[in-house]
């Protein structure tokens, strides 16, 4: 017996809509939607975007999705706009960690870290 998906709820923070034009702005699409829910993917990577606001959750809630080509990706998101259009996105250059990974962080209008590896 095996897992064969994982798709996890993503909360969206206060703003539902502001939330899915971030992540399309970033080249995921929306699948599906229905009220308060909505399916989104970016290559293999599916996840649930859930009409959902709990700061303190949003706040310690990390995703870790691994990408093709790290310096590529970086460049997607600085080109994307993101990192300037939306209140309280940061995002992080390619950098080596102590654990072994070279990653970019970005946290989007949520508060959910996102680790790119």
């Amino acid at each position: 017996m095996s897992i064969t998906a994982l798709r996890p709820f993503i909360p969206s923070g206060k703003d539902f809509e502001l939330a899915l034009q971030f992540f399309a702005d970033l080249g995921f699409k929306t699948n599906w939607k229905v009220e308060g829910l909505a399916e989104l993917q970016l290559g293999a990577a599916v996840f649930w975007l859930q009409d959902y606001h709990n700061q303190e959750m949003q706040d310690n809630l990390m995703m870790f999705a691994v990408v093709d080509d790290l310096d590529q990706w970086w460049q997607h998101i600085q080109d994307s706009g993101v990192l300037d259009r939306y209140p309280g996105v940061r995002g992080k250059e390619p950098t080596e960690y102590p654990w072994g990974k070279r990653e970019v962080h970005l946290i989007e209008p949520a508060g959910v870290c996102w680790h790119f590896a």
